[in-house]
């Protein structure tokens, strides 16, 4: 059974920093991209950032170029985002997802990925 088991989300103020996990059990995804997405109440789940499998690729949206940082460890078969300079609209519940056959996307779209975690509440005060 695979499974994306998410880590390090918490409540921090504006300004600060938080570092997420993500651990993959199952199978492994060096060979596939994985990405961050996040989801605000009441809005779409969105791309947050994605990378590559050997990781020398990463995309981001416009809202958090600068400020977050992905990165992967294909040895422990986990993905990190490294989140800086958090805003409040940084506020959501953040998911680590996994795709089953593509290197990389760049793709917003939550259908191109196969596997999800059950995601990480981050809470960012003003």
């Amino acid at each position: 059974q695979v499974q994306l088991v998410e880590s390090g989300g918490g409540l921090v103020q504006a300004g600060g920093s938080l570092r997420l996990s993500c651990a993959a059990s199952g199978r492994t995804f060096e060979n596939n991209v994985m990405a961050w997405f996040r989801q605000a109440p009441g809005k779409e789940r969105e791309l947050v950032a994605s990378i590559s499998d050997s990781g020398s690729h990463t995309h981001y949206a416009d809202s958090v170029k600068g400020r977050f940082t992905i990165s992967r460890d294909n040895a422990k078969n986990s993905v990190y985002l490294q989140m800086n300079k958090l805003k409040p609209e940084d506020t959501a519940v953040y998911y680590c997802a996994a795709d089953g056959t593509a290197s990389f996307t760049n793709s917003g779209s939550t259908y191109m990925y196969d596997y999800w975690g059950q995601g990480t509440q981050v809470t960012v005060s003003s």
